[in-house]
């Protein structure tokens, strides 16, 4: 099988990684990829937003699977037009990528298949937003409508800020707060059925102890052995295929992955958010454990036959990621900085440096024996991903690789793993303090 992953980030290669070590697939292409992909994938240049040079460059390689790993291009057809050249596609529709496209269109489909989810309300004016905001009250929970790159959230005891973020995103859904621990579950679906993979937890803040502004994840973990054991299967059968269903119903199957954010209240699991695309770095660690053929599960899925192979396996261990940030993230980002001792932390036994924001640049000096120089090219730069035979050993294995690594500004936080996210980031959104 030849594999054609598209994307540039952190979770790209993770999957190419994933389906490089399948061996069923034969070669894996990544465009536009990054320094990491290009150390086992073909790269080739092509922008992730046009679908027709998208489905072009899949007919080249003679790709047997593309796997479109952003949510930007999924919203934007790319996946239709690979799918209508011949070409399966794990990703939905852009119909059905809608579901992370419009944050109200997914709380109403989650309406109509009685998932249980917090109580909402879509508001395009300051006066709608000031009466949800009395309704549902502290901590407030503003969500941009449209795509915002895993920051058009605010959740806080500032009813001020609260407003303000508002308006900056025009058309926004305010709902309740969730209290309870935050989870994130990957469902592989064929438009009709689903297989599960492994609970994984995100810490989305920048600083330690949840505290700071949202990021796109700054570490996560697997296995959750705190979690109710049967907390996918409960998830599967209340929220997933559910969804599927009301997507089906309304002419959208939904094909690829469905990324169901959840938080563990009292009364149960209860949908915070669904995306249409693996998270990241949440995905990273679950992809690390994966024992199943993932290039043969992605095609299943993406062909509408899921049930023709078996459902996914992990192995008994756990994995844990670390993100290496840049100066200024999540506000800005530092370029140019050079990155040193990745070599070296690739070393380090069971761990994998995963590339989200890097390049290569030629050395400032002609004489640098180096010749080129890995530097940052965005906010998350780098993810250190360890495997161990639990929680505390890949965490420690984790940490001692990133110690490894340096650059200029480089941000990350020392919690990843060191407890349940519940204790860590759920105590600081009900604190006004950590807001």
């Amino acid at each position: 099988m030849r594999a054609l992953v598209i994307g540039t980030g952190g979770r790209e290669h993770a999957i190419g990684l994933a389906l490089s070590r399948d061996p069923g697939v034969t070669e894996v292409h990544a465009a536009p990829g990054n320094p990491g992909l290009g150390a086992f994938a073909t790269l080739h240049e092509v922008d992730p937003m046009d679908g027709a040079a998208v489905a072009a460059l899949a007919q080249q390689v003679g790709a047997d699977l593309v796997v479109v790993g952003p949510e930007a291009p999924l919203v934007a057809g790319v996946a239709d037009a690979v799918t209508a050249a011949g070409i399966p596609c794990f990703g939905p529709s852009a119909a059905a990528a809608r579901l992370e496209g419009s944050k109200a269109f997914s709380k109403e489909v989650m309406a109509a298949a009685a998932v249980p989810t917090a109580r909402s309300s879509t508001c395009t004016t300051p006066e709608e937003v000031a009466s949800a905001l009395a309704e549902y009250g502290a901590p407030y929970v503003v969500k941009d409508d449209a795509l915002a790159a895993g920051k058009g959230v605010v959740v806080t005891r500032d009813r001020d800020e609260a407003l303000a973020h508002a308006a900056t995103c025009g058309r926004v859904v305010v709902e309740e707060f969730l209290d309870g621990p935050e989870v994130s579950l990957f469902a592989v679906c064929d438009g009709r059925t689903a297989y599960p993979l492994q609970p994984a937890q995100d810490f989305k803040r920048i600083f330690d102890g949840g505290r700071g502004p949202n990021t796109g994840g700054m570490g996560s973990y697997t296995p959750l052995t705190w979690a109710q054991p049967d907390l996918a299967q409960v998830v599967m059968e209340t929220v997933v295929q559910p969804t599927l269903d009301e997507m089906a119903r309304r002419g959208a199957p939904f094909v690829g992955c469905l990324y169901v954010g959840l938080a563990l209240t009292a009364d149960g699991p209860r949908v915070i958010e669904f995306n249409c695309r693996f998270g990241d770095p949440d995905i990273q660690p679950v992809l690390a454990v994966l024992d199943s053929p993932f290039g043969a599960l992605l095609r299943a899925a993406a062909t509408g036959r899921l049930t023709d192979v078996p459902a996914p396996v992990f192995r008994d261990d756990a994995a844990v990621t670390v993100v290496l940030a840049s100066a200024g993230y999540p506000e800005s980002s530092s370029k140019g900085d050079v990155i040193r001792g990745v070599g070296a932390a690739n070393g380090v036994n069971d761990v994998d440096v995963i590339h989200a924001g890097t390049a290569i640049v030629a050395a400032p000096e002609p004489g640098d024996p180096d010749h080129q120089h890995l530097v940052t090219a965005g906010g998350r730069v780098l993810a250190v991903r360890a495997v161990g035979y639990d929680v505390a050993d890949a965490r420690a294995r984790a940490y001692a690789a990133a110690d490894l690594i340096t650059f200029d500004g480089l941000q990350r936080r020392s919690d990843i793993a060191a407890e349940p996210l519940g204790v860590v980031e759920g105590a600081s959104l009900a604190d006004p303090e950590g807001s």
